[in-house]
């Protein structure tokens, strides 16, 4: 004869309660995480773009008379400001002589994690040249 162990009863609900809510915690991390990296690689490229746009405002009068790269500051914000309201976004532009430094902020809003807005900031910075790299 048999006897039955009531103490054991309901054990393995809990235990697939509590592999299902970690599986789910690693999909979420995976998901949001992955969410994250490509908000983060996008803001890079919207910075990187218009750090390029605001680089091309050279003040050619200074660059003809003196070889000096120079940027004109304010042409310089507006193109990289121009650049970023053509893709719907805004960022932060610093013309400091002959480079431009451009930071752009992105939020995520996760999927599966509780954990809120999720915001990624990338900073890229070009300066003005005169000849072919390389």
């Amino acid at each position: 004869m048999s006897r039955r162990c009531n103490d054991e009863r309901g054990a393995l609900s809990t235990f697939v309660a509590v592999i299902a809510l970690a599986m789910l915690m690693a999909g979420g991390l995976a998901l949001d995480g992955g969410r994250k990296l490509a908000a983060l690689q996008q803001a890079s490229h919207l910075a990187d773009g218009a750090a390029r746009a605001g680089a091309q405002a050279v003040d050619l009068d200074t660059l003809r008379t003196t070889g000096e790269v120079r940027l004109l500051g304010d042409q310089a914000t507006i193109r990289a400001t121009d650049y970023l309201a053509s893709l719907g976004h805004t960022g932060q532009i610093i013309v400091s002589g002959d480079t431009v430094t451009v930071t752009v902020s992105l939020s995520v809003d996760p999927v599966l994690l509780p954990i809120g807005m999720i915001t990624v900031t990338a900073t890229e910075t070009a300066a003005a040249v005169t000849e072919e790299p390389g």
